[in-house]
């Protein structure tokens, strides 16, 4: 009778002996006495069995200008492209192949719009609350982008920010007394109020790109005044947030339409392989 260390010695001898390679569709692999595993020879050759590979980049023109080189440099094997407006990102799979013919789907190019400077500063404030001297320095590190008004009045930026900058807190008191025969009616009622030596802005456009690739989008920032004991707290609300936002998803499907749109098809949504 053999123990099984004596069958896994003899199995492992007979391998060795017979030498045995597997030889499938681009792909050499040998069978090692060792449990009978397999080691794919590839990393040996000299050149790869297929390309594959993952591409990065912020950069629109180089993310295109890849795609087209690599599409044009290969064999069609099923290349599509995948936009998702949520991140304002986009992936291309080069080696997607069909339903009836898959592909491995791990060569792969992704772009991920990358936001302006002043798009990032725009959405650290947004919604926040602020004090005097935060939305001060905000505005006048951004001055060039803004519109500032009051209603209908358009005003100049420097005023605008001393109008900020020189606001304070005013309470007024009042109390009324009324007296009866049988009862006494006391009531107390404060008034509390922001004013500013010049004219306080209500509303700013914020004009700039929100991404190197889209246009100029004039963003409309309602200025909102909580006011406190001591200092008021201050509130800039993007007017139509959601709306804007999905605007620009869309120009950035257009914008890559014109780009890649012809080398391959699109679809709206991510994509994700299965196993």
């Amino acid at each position: 009778m053999f123990d099984h260390k004596a069958l896994d010695t003899l199995n492992a001898q007979a391998v060795a002996a017979a030498q045995v390679s597997i030889q499938t569709s681009g792909n050499q692999l040998a069978v090692l006495p060792a449990n009978c595993t397999t080691l794919n020879l590839e990393q040996f050759q000299s050149h790869r069995d297929r390309f594959r590979g993952s591409l990065h980049t912020h950069a629109l023109k180089a993310f295109s200008a890849y795609v087209e080189r690599h599409i044009g440099g290969e064999e069609d094997t099923g290349a599509a492209g995948f936009v998702d407006q949520d991140a304002m990102s986009a992936t291309v799979i080069f080696n997607l192949g069909t339903p009836d013919d898959a592909g491995h789907g791990d060569d792969r190019a992704t772009l991920t719009l990358k936001p302006t400077a002043a798009y990032k500063a725009l959405n650290e404030v947004v919604g926040r609350s602020l004090s005097q001297q935060q939305l001060a320095e905000f505005l006048e590190d951004w001055a060039p982008h803004l519109v500032a008004s009051a209603g209908d009045q358009k005003l100049g930026t420097p005023s605008a920010i001393n109008a900020i900058r020189r606001m304070s807190i005013k309470a007024i008191a009042e109390v009324n007394t009324e007296v009866g025969d049988l009862n006494n009616r006391r009531s107390a009622m404060e008034e509390i109020e922001a004013k500013s030596l010049e004219t306080l802005p209500t509303a700013f456009v914020f004009s700039a790109k929100p991404y190197d690739p889209l246009s100029v989008a004039d963003i409309t920032l309602r200025l909102s005044v909580i006011t406190g004991d001591k200092s008021p707290v201050l509130k800039l609300r993007w007017v139509g947030q959601e709306a804007q936002q999905e605007a620009f998803a869309e120009e950035f499907q257009q914008v890559l339409d014109g780009e890649i749109g012809g080398l391959l098809p699109l679809t709206i949504g991510t994509y994700s392989q299965g196993k």
